[in-house]
């Protein structure tokens, strides 16, 4: 549900963080793409809450939830978006979650979404900031080397 917590009873961090070992991802993230009228590809991003850097929306996997289902939920409170979301994942990228203890190795599964409807209202917009980019310019402007290469093959994928 868009929280920064996770959730309590994960006790095979330690194996991901010796090298993502463990099957399933800590987290979910969608990866939200749009095709342009020239039929040229975009894709949203939308600022972390902390730093302001620009991120795909992502969340903790939910229990009650498949993941694919668990990322579509995240778009769409963190930045306002709904769609078809793929069912399996596209790939995955890892990145260095601080929290109060210090920062661990996080894995996120990322399902790609064709975005459909974008609100002018949601969850979280007072929080974050959305913007749509070029395929080059999305993977310019994120830091995970993982997740640069995953948009930098969306153009291919969301046809």
């Amino acid at each position: 549900m868009g929280t920064n917590h996770p959730p309590q009873g994960d006790d095979h961090s330690a194996s991901r963080a010796e090298g993502n070992l463990a099957v399933k991802a800590d987290q979910v993230g969608a990866l939200c793409v749009r095709r342009r009228d020239n039929g040229s590809c975009q894709v949203l991003l939308i600022t972390s809450r902390d730093t302001g850097r620009w991120v795909i929306p992502k969340g903790w996997r939910a229990k009650r939830l498949k993941d694919h289902k668990a990322a579509a939920r995240e778009a769409a409170e963190e930045a306002g978006v709904s769609g078809k979301v793929r069912s399996k994942p596209i790939g995955c990228y890892t990145y260095p979650k601080i929290d109060d203890v210090g920062a661990r190795p996080v894995r996120v599964d990322v399902f790609l979404l064709l975005v459909r409807r974008e609100e002018n209202h949601w969850p979280e917009q007072d929080q974050r900031r959305r913007a749509w980019f070029d395929v080059g310019a999305a993977a310019r402007e994120v830091g995970e080397l993982e997740l640069r290469t995953l948009i930098k093959g969306v153009e291919h994928l969301s046809r």
